[in-house]
């Protein structure tokens, strides 16, 4: 089995522990979000493990790669399969990283997670609200995740360019910071962190970058952040909040390997504001 980074960790001396989720049931347009987390894992070992900002080696926390969670009977057996892994993961004082798969994979975490932690809420990453009630006859289609997480605990969407109108009665417009208000402006980082409690999950559709920098993936959007937008917004949140666990989801291979290493990167940055900052 291939593991994140290259490293054959032993488990009960690591404090991280990656999570897959091949699951892409759901996918309402270009499909392959299922080959997104061997495609995180496949470009993670060509990473430099010494993070220039922080002044860490990350790895050194310990990073243990878990078999992949292959429950694809319907999305609510998967979440719930999802819940049960991470959950006890946590229980053992691990921190997850989850690696989807389409977003619906998130509900499943940010339950297990809301067991262990009070006082929690979700920080999304998105070009999407994915609020709507139910889609395609599901309401645990990827469409709808947000809906499905605000039910369990209080969201704040960052990068969001693309809804529904149906979804503006399910959105709390002064938890939303919208891609169009984030462009040239220097305060949006604080407000976001403004609105979170002290525990955060933090779920990142790789959708909330670009499409110039991250086309692979199943709705590419224009309009999107760049890196160093997120990677600021991250740290500021690592050093003010405390992070309990994240996922980074929806990546869909295209044979254009750059985007694979930006979400590898992405994971092992995330890591490094967490363990090292």
């Amino acid at each position: 089995m291939n593991r994140f980074g290259g490293f054959s960790e032993v488990y009960d001396k690591s404090k991280i522990v990656v999570v897959p989720v091949p699951y892409d049931a759901t996918s309402t347009w270009i499909k392959g979000a299922d080959k997104g987390p061997d495609a995180i894992i496949d470009a993670s070992p060509n990473l430099e493990f010494y993070d220039i900002e922080t002044g860490s080696e990350v790895y050194k926390q310990g990073i243990f790669t878990d078999n992949p969670v292959l429950e694809k009977k319907s999305p609510e057996k998967m979440i719930d399969a999802v819940e049960h892994c991470v959950e006890l993961h946590l229980k053992k004082g691990k921190f997850c990283a989850l690696l989807g798969g389409e977003h619906s994979v998130s509900i499943g975490s940010v339950r297990a997670h809301r067991k262990k932690f009070s006082n929690l809420s979700v920080l999304q990453l998105d070009a999407h609200s994915d609020l709507r009630e139910e889609y395609n006859g599901s309401r645990f289609n990827h469409a709808c995740v947000m809906a499905r997480v605000k039910e369990i605990c209080p969201i704040v969407q960052v990068g969001i360019r693309s809804m529904d109108s149906s979804e503006l009665g399910n959105m709390d417009k002064k938890n939303v910071f919208f891609a169009k208000d984030i462009v040239g402006s220097g305060k949006w980082i604080d407000r976001v962190i403004g609105r979170l409690t002290q525990n955060v999950y933090v779920t990142i559709d790789v959708d909330v970058f670009d499409s110039g920098i991250m086309p692979s993936t199943g709705t590419p959007e224009p309009g999107g952040l760049s890196w160093y937008d997120v990677t600021s917004l991250l740290k500021k949140v690592s050093g003010k909040k405390n992070i309990v666990g994240f996922d980074v989801v929806e990546l869909c291979p295209s044979g254009n390997r750059a985007p694979d290493f930006l979400a590898a990167k992405l994971v092992y940055q995330l890591l490094s504001y967490k363990f090292g900052g």
